[in-house]
């Protein structure tokens, strides 16, 4: 980035803060060899891991359990020309232990599409990245 373009490197704990202000973000992950981007809501559990809700007969939930996945949840403001964007890259997996899923039904997300086998995938934090674009609209525009 230069240093005069309106970009500024988020740090780790203000990506995750902004993660926490956000309903829905993106997965991209491995599907047959191909990258594959889905919408999802998720929300971040105590220990700062991404974790969504969705059927645990979907695609998806099959494809990322055990692998290496991107996050990306952003929220931009086209009036000022400004706005943020966080990655957050790991290992996903379903969550197998019981007490876990219950204790992330009572907190955790729900899933936005009706859904009866519903599984909570994790996501663990191991880079995030992020930046900001401050507002950079010209002067007398809106």
């Amino acid at each position: 980035m230069h240093r005069h373009d309106g970009f500024r490197e988020l740090d780790r704990q203000e990506c995750l803060d902004l993660l926490a202000q956000v309903p829905l973000g993106r997965i991209v992950y491995t599907e047959n060899a191909l990258p594959a981007v889905l919408p999802v809501n998720f929300f971040l559990d105590r220990d700062q891991a991404v974790v969504l809700r969705t059927s645990g007969a979907s695609r998806m939930a099959r494809a990322v359990d055990g692998s290496v996945v991107a996050f990306e949840a952003d929220r931009f403001d086209e009036s000022t020309r400004s706005g943020w964007s966080v990655v957050v890259t790991g290992r996903a997996s379903k969550v197998a232990d019981p007490g876990e899923a219950e204790r992330l039904s009572r907190s955790g997300p729900l899933s936005w599409a009706p859904i009866e086998d519903g599984v909570y995938v994790r996501i663990e934090p191991e880079l995030v990245t992020g930046r900001v674009l401050d507002d950079v609209s010209p002067a007398g525009t809106v």
